[in-house]
């Protein structure tokens, strides 16, 4: 069973004002434990890093649009703990002359001390952004804002010292209109130095504009779940939605669904910067991650022992006990089940633990939804659940498991979809392991002491029930009888009861 504490932090809010380099905004977010949560999001396009290559200087009307909007952000966080605030600004307010006055007038007009982070510290932070949302992230990420592009190997649990370069789109040019060749001269010279040290198959893409071309790219292949944050695409795919978006007119890009029509000046500049990238580092997959460097920030002020746990089962505990159910069920049942699906063979190369883990915690996600609907509500909870930790096939998976945990149907909601995410064997072994949940539920009446007086176990070509000494008439009747043979149907093999 996964460790915690002895005493648990309890859930708090916390909010991030974020001055880059093309956007000003504010994130709040809900924190439990290892567990974050985005419960608002605001955000104004200041374009604060237009004018620096020019002038060496803030966009004058970025500057006024950038207090408002600072301004109306310290209003919705009137009352709030300056503890629960952070405010940091990155690479625009970092190179401008006029950086430090737009800092002074934000501290005379709001109050705040606004953090400028180092070109380093901004790479660190996107990092421990991406760790934050996917803890055995391996590779290179790539943080990409207005007007720089921060990048930075992942080494095990700590990033390496990164490196900053003046490749955002307002430093390529951006709003002109892309010069392709041009500007890629320009990059490949930015990125000749750092080719070598910055090599990797697997590249983390990090920044909104990146966001935007990895939901074009579902777009374009209408691909069944809309969720940015760990979408992969191969290097063939992300070539070809890179030369796609760099290639177009201004007219055409207007047109494209699934294009951000705020970012249509920034776009085909940050698909020329990810295009290179992918040549010239051999990057083999990319993934796209919502989490960057306000979640870095985030993650590395909380307390060791949280940072240490699983966002994934954080996650599930987190959604669950929102219901107003206890926690115990979920470590009980994952107790009870290991035994029997640990002897299975793994179907997600050594995630099988932290899968079933993360099923426990939802066992009671639908306990008090409409028993006719219970199924396909959960279903879809957790299919579109923004819980960090998992890629599309693990949330694929999870919410089969919490389908299969309420009804003995079949078929999932969205079979298609579900189809072209996960293969028939993840499929089929979701199934047993939302009977196994459910069994065990219904065996204990979701009591987790009463688990602890039976076990489940596999013996060759069976699945083995038993109950303790005197608690067999007690816990091995009908409804469990019944429960148990749907598992081991699920698993084809043969029930034993004793």
């Amino acid at each position: 069973m996964w460790p915690r504490g002895d005493s648990e932090p309890s859930p708090r809010q916390a909010a991030v004002i974020d001055v880059g380099s093309n956007s000003v905004r504010l994130v709040i977010y809900r924190l439990d434990g290892r567990a974050i949560w985005t419960v608002y999001n605001e955000k104004a396009l200041a374009g604060l890093g237009r004018d620096l290559p020019s002038t060496g200087r803030l966009s004058p009307d970025g500057v006024e649009i950038a207090i408002t909007a600072i301004r109306r952000f310290r209003a919705l966080l009137d009352g709030w703990r300056a503890e629960d605030v952070t405010a940091a600004a990155t690479a625009a307010v970092r190179d401008a002359a006029d950086g430090p006055a737009f800092l002074k007038r934000i501290r005379e007009e709001t109050g705040l001390t606004v953090r400028v982070l180092t070109g380093e510290e901004e790479a660190r932070y996107a990092a421990l952004g991406v760790i934050a949302g996917q803890p055995d992230a391996q590779g290179v990420v790539g943080d990409l804002g207005g007007s720089s592009l921060e990048l930075v190997r992942l080494n095990g649990a700590a990033p390496d010292n990164g490196a900053t370069l003046p490749l955002g789109p307002f430093a390529l040019g951006a709003p002109r209109p892309l010069d392709v060749e041009r500007t890629s001269r320009l990059i490949d010279s930015a990125l000749a130095p750092h080719a070598e040290r910055f090599a990797t198959r697997h590249f983390h893409a990090v920044g909104g504009a990146w966001r935007n071309l990895a939901l074009f790219h579902m777009e374009l292949h209408d691909y069944p779940l809309h969720v940015a944050h760990q979408y992969e695409m191969s290097r063939a795919d992300a070539l070809d939605v890179s030369r796609l978006v760099a290639r177009q007119s201004r007219t055409s890009l207007e047109r494209m669904q699934g294009l951000s029509k705020k970012r249509i000046e920034t776009l085909p500049y940050a698909a020329v910067v990810l295009e290179a990238l992918i040549d010239r580092l051999g990057v083999e997959r990319v993934t796209v991650s919502a989490f960057g460097v306000r979640e870095g920030l985030l993650l590395e002020a909380m307390e060791p022992e949280v940072r240490k746990r699983d966002p994934l089962i954080e996650g599930c505990e987190a959604l669950t006990a929102a219901r107003g159910h206890s926690s115990e069920l979920g470590g009980a049942l994952e107790a009870w089940l290991t035994p029997a699906f640990e002897k299975l063979g793994p179907v997600f190369e050594g995630r099988d633990p932290v899968l079933l883990a993360a099923a426990c915690r939802l066992a009671d996600l639908g306990a008090r939804l409409h028993p006719d609907h219970r199924a396909d509500l959960a279903f879809e909870q957790v299919l579109r659940a923004p819980i960090a930790g998992m890629n599309h096939p693990e949330r694929a998976f999870l919410a089969s498991v919490a389908f299969a945990r309420h009804t003995s149907a079949s078929t999932t909601p969205e079979a298609d979809a579900i189809a072209r995410i996960i293969g028939a064997e993840r499929r089929q072994r979701a199934k047993a392991l939302g009977a196994a949940i459910r069994l065990g539920c219904d065996l204990s009446g979701r009591n987790p002491r009463l688990l602890e007086k039976s076990s489940l176990s596999t013996q060759g070509d069976r699945l083995m029930l038993t109950a303790a000494v005197g608690w067999e008439d007690m816990l091995l009747g009908e409804q469990t009888a019944k429960r148990a043979q749907t598992l081991a149907s699920a698993l084809k093999l043969k029930l034993e009861l004793g």
